[in-house]
């Protein structure tokens, strides 16, 4: 083996080594993988959803933009999981934030849970229900008074319960 040679394979090693644990993050921190109080087979979840609303909710799929009725919705009530009517947001704490999905600023209490999402390379704040462990979108710390926060949710994994 000469100079050269050796010198690659040590670089790979280190190359690999590096990006073992970054290799091992990637999806991490996944909601499935916690305990929650409502518990169902794939199966289960595939025969009480919509075909959008399993994507979403259990296999943490984005909805297009624009495409939810929800992101237009302005009358007062609460916006449920579509998975399994936990009540997660208040229509008092929407708000426009023209980037194509319904936005918050404020979950209800207890409401969600969060993880950390690294399936874009870099993390980001994933929301779940806290009853069911469904996919709800993202919080970005872009959002208005008085929380800072934008709770971006996919419409297709809610629905709304006028007041």
């Amino acid at each position: 083996m000469n100079m050269n040679s050796s010198r690659r394979q040590i670089l790979t090693l280190f190359g690999v080594g590096a990006a073992l644990p970054v290799l091992a993050a990637c999806g991490s921190g996944r909601a499935e993988a916690k305990t929650f109080p409502i518990r169902r087979s794939k199966a289960e979840w595939r025969k009480r959803l919509t075909k959008s609303e399993f994507n979403v909710l259990r296999n943490a799929a984005t909805e297009r933009p624009y495409s939810s009725p929800l992101d237009k919705e302005k009358r007062a009530g609460t916006f449920v999981c579509a998975g399994c009517a936990n009540k997660l947001y208040s229509s008092k704490t929407k708000f426009n934030s023209r980037t194509g999905w319904p936005s918050f600023w404020k979950a209800l209490p207890g409401a969600v849970g969060t993880t950390t999402d690294y399936k874009i390379g870099y993390p980001r704040t994933e929301v779940h229900c806290a009853d069911c462990g469904g996919h709800l979108g993202h919080i970005f710390n872009d959002g208005p008074k008085p929380t800072g926060k934008r709770h971006c949710i996919n419409g297709v994994a809610m629905d709304f319960v006028a007041a």
